[in-house]
C-alpha cells in the first residue's frame, strides 16, 4: 500500500483502540472491574497486531498508539496516568515488532514474544513513571506494592492474553493488507469512512 494509505489504516486502527479507550474504559472503571486495564490492553495488543500486519514498518505501531492517546484526550476526562499507559503500549510494541516482525508473516516465538515483551514493558513502564517519576498520588501513597502489583499480577494477565489476541490480530492484519492492495480504492474509502465514523461517535458517547 502507498503512504496515504498506510497512514490512513494507522489512524483507523488507532482510533478503533481510542473509542474502546473511552467507552469501555468508562464503563470498567466505573463499575470496579477487576484488572480493567487488562481488559483494555487485550484490545490494544489485537489492534496493535492488526496494524502491523498491514504496515510493518518502524514507528506505525506508535503512530496508532498516539492515535489512541489523542482520541482519548479529545473524549475523555483528561487523566493523563491514562493517556500515559496507552502511549506506551503503543511505544513497546513498536521497539519490540521493529525488532522481532521484521518481514514475519506466520506465526512464531517472535510473534508471542512481542506481545509478551509490551505487557511487561508497558505495564513496567508506567508504573515506574508515575509513582517515581510523576509522583501521582494515589500511586506514590500504594508504593513499591502498588507497582509490583501492577507489573506481576496485571503485566502477566495482559501477557497471557496477548500469546492469543497479537498472533490473531497479526493474521487479520496480513490478511487484510493482502485484500486492499487488490481493490486500493475500496480500501482507502473505507478507511475514510470509517475514520469520520469513529471521530463522529466520539462527541456523542463522551
Amino acid at each position: 500500500m502507498n503512504n496515504a494509505k498506510n497512514w490512513m489504516w494507522l489512524l483507523v486502527f488507532g482510533s478503533l483502540w481510542g473509542i474502546m479507550e473511552v467507552v469501555g474504559g468508562e464503563a470498567f472503571f466505573k463499575n470496579n472491574v477487576p484488572y480493567a486495564s487488562v481488559w483494555l490492553s487485550g484490545w490494544a495488543l489485537l489492534m496493535l497486531g492488526i496494524a502491523r500486519g498491514l504496515v510493518n514498518r518502524p514507528g506505525s505501531s506508535t503512530l496508532v498508539g498516539g492515535t489512541a492517546t489523542l482520541f482519548k484526550l479529545a473524549y475523555a476526562a483528561p487523566y493523563f496516568c491514562h493517556l500515559l499507559g496507552i502511549f506506551y503500549i503503543g511505544l513497546v510494541f513498536d521497539l519490540a515488532a521493529s525488532a522481532w516482525l521484521k518481514n514475519e508473516k506466520k506465526l512464531s516465538w517472535r510473534v508471542f514474544s512481542t506481545g509478551v515483551v509490551t505487557a511487561y514493558g508497558g505495564y513496567s513502564l508506567f508504573a515506574v513513571t508515575i509513582t517515581y517519576v510523576a509522583r501521582y498520588g494515589p500511586w506514590v501513597a500504594g508504593g513499591t506494592s502498588k507497582v509490583l502489583n501492577h507489573i506481576l499480577a496485571g503485566g502477566s494477565l495482559a501477557a497471557a492474553v496477548s500469546l492469543v489476541l497479537v498472533p490473531l490480530g497479526l493474521r487479520i492484519g496480513v490478511g487484510s493488507e493482502t485484500a486492499a492492495r487488490r481493490n486500493p480504492g475500496w480500501a482507502t474509502a473505507g478507511a475514510l469512512a470509517v475514520l469520520v465514523i469513529l471521530w463522529t461517535i466520539g462527541r456523542f458517547v463522551s
